[in-house]
């Protein structure tokens, strides 16, 4: 299947190894660890009891994507995005850095929250985040895609992102109603959280779940609507951290989000 027809009808697509991003890669991997091990970016982003470094924005590149001295981000991922949804001022990246042995429980995680995050890859749409003592769902930040470029070599067992394959159409259908009549720009006031927590139970008994497992200069592309997580570290894969860097530019304009 070819990317435009598997990132329409599945929610996400791959591209094979492409030499400008293993060249991307190259550049960003030195800049990734030392991010990940900086005492003050491990203080705000080290979760799940030492096993996941969540590094929101942590990559320093700039609007090219490139890392100083690297290359600007290119080839057949980036010119994909651009041709689906304009050319990109490419957002800082996160470094996501999981360890052997995630998840492990996080002070103040409820049970319920834990089990999740287990049994359900913390199985969630971009950018609805959780607000006030009854964790509320709004949307706060309206992603255009994801992105993800593995930068290192890992097992396929080392907590690979996992996607529900055609996800994203049941949660535009369902955001589509929630946001009906409601002008664009007040979307934030409007509370999801009981539509999206229905419709993320429908993904879960009616779509397909895939793991997702990439080498370094390969990438993959995951629509912003498409219900995603992360899986457990299984007990066979070595004790060799995984790292992925992804772009998650949000929208010039709220109203494309449900486009």
């Amino acid at each position: 299947m070819n990317p435009d027809a598997a990132f329409d009808r599945l929610g996400w697509c791959r591209f094979p190894f492409d030499s400008s991003v293993a060249g991307w890669v190259e550049a960003a991997l030195p800049e990734a660890l030392r991010v990940s091990q900086d005492p003050d970016w491990v203080a705000n982003w080290l979760r799940c009891g030492g096993t996941w470094f969540a590094g929101v924005n942590a990559l320093p590149n700039d609007a090219r994507g490139a890392v100083p001295g690297g290359p600007k981000f290119s080839g057949a991922a980036a010119e994909f995005v651009e041709t689906r949804f304009g050319s990109q001022h490419w957002d800082r990246a996160q470094i996501s850095v999981i360890y052997p042995g995630y998840p492990r429980e996080m002070a103040g995680e409820s049970v319920s929250a834990f089990r999740f995050r287990r049994d359900r890859d913390a199985a969630h749409v971009d950018g609805l985040l959780p607000e006030g003592s009854e964790r509320r769902r709004h949307l706060r930040e309206a992603h255009g895609f994801v992105l993800g470029l593995p930068l290192n070599e890992t097992s396929p067992e080392a907590s690979p992102m996992v996607v529900w394959e055609g996800s994203h159409l049941v949660m535009r259908a369902a955001f589509a109603e929630a946001l009906s009549g409601v002008d664009a720009t007040n979307w934030g006031d409007v509370d999801l959280t009981d539509i999206y927590q229905q419709a993320r139970r429908t993904c879960f008994e009616t779509c397909r779940r895939v793991t997702v497992h990439a080498v370094p200069g390969e990438a993959y592309l995951i629509h912003r609507l498409a219900l995603h997580g992360v899986a457990p570290w299984r007990g066979g894969a070595p004790d060799t951290a995984r790292i992925i860097a992804y772009f998650r530019p949000e929208l010039r304009h709220v109203a494309d989000w449900l486009a």
